[in-house]
């Protein structure tokens, strides 16, 4: 598992920059992404993905302890699908 701060410092040594700036532009990018996505905008980053937010139908579920039927209203989630560039650095040489 990679953190925000480990990325900060491989950025921060790729490009020769101070880790705390490099940081500030992170934290900055994860707040512009998460205020798109709030109104449901589309984010589209080449060659790597897109991130959208997907409406999940309201449904009937059941509550695994007592069996009885719940109503699960309708709701919205962010979904991502890599990009190609991605998909095949995944799937390796």
């Amino acid at each position: 598992m990679m953190t925000k701060k480990e990325i900060a410092n491989n950025i921060s040594r790729r490009v020769g920059l101070q880790q705390q700036p490099v940081k500030r532009v992170i934290d900055e990018l994860l707040i512009e992404l998460r205020e798109a996505l709030a109104k449901g905008e589309r984010i589209e980053l080449r060659n790597f993905g897109v991130f959208k937010v997907k409406i999940v139908k309201a449904k009937t579920g059941r509550n695994p302890q007592t069996g009885e039927s719940v109503f699960l209203p309708a709701k919205r989630k962010a979904t991502f699908k890599a990009g190609k560039l991605l998909k095949n650095l995944l799937q390796g040489p």
